[in-house]
């Protein structure tokens, strides 16, 4: 009973519940192996009752925690009657209330028994406004996007031009993108941009190397060479969009890093020079760390887990040394950053100079690579020896190991969240808009001690309304709109907070079904999606116990709506059952192929026969490119404020992005956007197609039509 107590004190869960009206029983040494994470001996009785005392002590005498996190309007709670309260501003101005505008202040708290404290004072905006009005976009894995300009893989110069054209010819108010969080280097690299090693800085493969100023004012024999490189990277850009070649994101580095080394020698002007200073300046200690990483990396590998003792600490003198032997390579790096955040400003201003209401939504990654940049200086806030995943449900009896470190909770609060205001700020410098991967996570993760199966795992909580109010801080001085991903497993309240804050949510047009009372369903959809046709243990097919389709006037309206995302099947093969027969050739089937395609044909009739009931389908449910026409018809038909198109889905594609549960397996994050056929497709082809064109003219017209 002590440990649940002092579980219950660190937010760690002692049970959980895989299925609606049942709860399973977390392991005594998962509880164990957790709270020592969190720095807790609960070894032994003497060891809990110890802790639990402890943690009495240090509660009894705190007053204030280092940063206090308020929504406007609401009251400060939890100090002692009587205590004297001080607010001040940033100018050093005393205010005798609280402050109702939200912004950063501080708190200085004086209780009748002498105590003070002082600390950090964040009000959030009570709610974030969200878009303006109603709008589409493209959602697109950027890498896949090539232009016949970039050098094998899609760049920040092809984002800038998928957001001007579609913002000015096609009346898209934002282009969702995959995370281009920085890769953890290595041939091969994981191509996954859910794997990073860094989520606060953007990596340089991204980079178009000739809008880079100095490249006008290479010397003729660099030009020379740069010349020969562009001719290399125009045949491995054709190896990918004429011979059928996956994308190779190594191959594309190695290019284009020897055509920084060259750039590396061009002088900065001086109104160039200052620009780099003020971006180093202004980035500050977390930009050194990555940059010291990076150097680190090309000397010794790049898992620092392996690297000499000394250099394990990021504080360390030995780092320090390296450091400063070594400060024309970190310089070096220090430099890729300032020139990718130009090119992230640039795409951002090329959407918004297009008309665009949001422009560029970024990504968000749920975690970082254990053996990357982040992990290793950021040790003290992220807990060693565990992992994320997700605990097992009934579409998924073994659970998921992610392999991504989690935030320390404690650690979090003891710096007053620094880190995690200083990541999301980050990913917002340059964004319209941010999705958050599994936002579930600012609520709760489910952590698994190193060595075991995510079975024995548990969740731990985190502090969600300091989190989600320092995420709206942010977002609502940036300007931005935030989406949280919310697929999946997610506990009731999560998504009424978030609609209350106004966070949008995540809504598949597959998953949205009437659950009762026109609610999704608080369970794993896209396992669901994964596993559809699964018999339940009360027998009976999946088609039986399915709900019907839910009508586009009951769909929430704070969420963004689309088709598919970039883990699940394209609509074309969705509508084919082609998905169904790509898992089958990969043994990832739980049933008989003929159960499955059984299951998901009579799906997708099912929606076919709403989509022909509300007179979105007059061409009737045989012709594939009508069907997706209807399915984006009813898409805008819903509430919802934005409707995401997926880029494939525009002209066809029907090759998934990622294949969940494959690796080697299936090319995860390799492939460019194609026709029907398969057959690659160019940006530029792509804003010629005539099948991209009608959908997104059905999509206007259905917009501007009167609710």
């Amino acid at each position: 009973m002590d440990r649940a107590r002092l579980a219950a004190l660190h937010g760690v869960d002692v049970t959980y519940s895989p299925a609606p009206g049942r709860q399973v029983a977390v392991a005594e040494d998962t509880v164990v192996a957790v709270l020592a994470a969190l720095g807790v001996d609960a070894s032994t009785p003497d060891a809990v009752r110890a802790a639990l005392a402890g943690y009495e002590a240090r509660a009894a005498r705190r007053l204030l925690p280092p940063c206090t996190v308020l929504r406007a309007g609401e009251p400060l709670t939890g100090l002692p009657e009587g205590t004297e309260v001080t607010v001040e501003t940033a100018a050093g101005e005393a205010l005798s209330r609280l402050p109702g505008r939200p912004g950063r202040y501080g708190l200085r708290a004086v209780a009748p028994d002498g105590r003070s404290a002082r600390g950090d004072l964040v009000v959030a905006p009570a709610r974030l406004a969200g878009p303006r009005g109603r709008s589409f976009g493209f959602m697109a894995q950027l890498y896949s996007v090539l232009s016949r300009r970039s050098w094998g893989m899609g760049d920040l110069g092809d984002l800038a031009e998928l957001a001007a054209w579609s913002g000015r010819a096609l009346g898209a108010g934002f282009v969702q993108i995959n995370p281009l969080h920085a890769a953890v280097p290595g041939r091969p690299t994981d191509p996954s941009p859910y794997r990073p090693s860094s989520r606060r800085f953007p990596d340089p493969v991204y980079l178009r190397i000739e809008e880079i100023p100095e490249y006008a004012y290479l010397p003729h024999d660099a030009r020379a060479v740069a010349t020969r490189l562009l001719a290399k990277a125009a045949t491995l850009r054709d190896t990918v969009l004429l011979k059928d070649s996956l994308i190779d994101r190594d191959a594309v580095w190695e290019l284009k890093s020897q055509a920084l080394e060259l750039l590396r020698e061009v002088p900065l002007s001086p109104g160039r020079r200052a620009a780099y200073a003020d971006f180093l300046a202004a980035q500050g200690q977390a930009l050194d760390d990555h940059a010291t990483w990076s150097m680190l990396a090309e000397l010794h590998g790049p898992d620092w887990r392996t690297w000499p003792a000394g250099l394990r600490d990021p504080r360390s003198p030995q780092v320090a040394r390296a450091r400063s032997e070594h400060q024309e390579r970190v310089d070096f790096h220090c430099w890729l950053g300032w020139l990718t955040d130009s090119q992230l400003a640039a795409a951002q201003r090329a959407a918004r100079d297009a008309g665009m209401a949001v422009g560029v939504v970024h990504d968000l990654a749920v975690g970082v690579n254990p053996a990357g940049s982040d992990a290793w200086s950021m040790q003290d806030v992220l807990a060693a020896g565990m992992s994320t995943g997700a605990p097992p449900d009934a579409f998924n009896a073994r659970g998921q190991d992610w392999g991504l470190p989690p935030w320390r909770p404690d650690a979090l609060a003891a710096t007053g969240f620094a880190p995690y205001r200083d990541l999301v700020a980050r990913m917002l410098r340059h964004a319209g808009g941010l999705r958050i991967d599994h936002v579930m996570g600012l609520f709760r993760l489910w952590w698994v001690p190193e060595g075991r199966p995510p079975t024995e795992g548990t969740y731990v909580r985190y502090d969600a309304g300091a989190l989600l109010g320092l995420l709206a801080l942010e977002a609502y001085e940036a300007g931005a709109v935030v989406i949280g991903e919310d697929l999946g497993t997610v506990e009731p309240g999560v998504r009424e907070e978030l609609a209350d804050r106004g966070i949008l949510g995540t809504s598949v047009l597959w998953f949205e079904r009437d659950y009762g009372g026109g609610a999704a369903p608080d369970t794993d959809t896209a396992g669901a999606a994964d596993s559809a046709g699964d018999a339940g243990p009360d027998g009976g097919s999946e088609a039986e116990r399915r709900p019907l389709p839910l009508p586009p006037g009951d769909w929430r309206e704070a969420c963004l709506a689309t088709a598919t995302t970039h883990d699940l099947p394209s609509t074309a093969a969705r509508l084919t059952g082609e998905h169904v027969g790509l898992r089958h050739r990969l043994g990832l089937l739980t049933r008989p192929l003929e159960e499955e395609e059984a299951d998901d044909a009579a799906e997708v009739a099912e929606w076919i026969a709403l989509l022909g009931r509300l007179g979105m389908l007059p061409e009737g449910g045989a012709d594939e490119e009508a069907v997706v026409k209807a399915v984006h018809r009813f898409l805008v038909a819903t509430p919802a404020r934005m409707a995401g198109v997926w880029l494939g889905d525009g002209v066809g594609d029907r090759r998934p992005q990622n294949l969940p549960g494959t690796w080697n397996q299936y090319p995860n994050w390799r492939l460019p956007v194609a026709d029907p056929e398969g057959n690659p497709l160019a940006l530029e082809q792509l804003a010629a197609s005539r099948r991209l064109h009608a959908l997104t003219d059905e999509i206007r017209r259905a917009l501007a039509r009167p609710s």
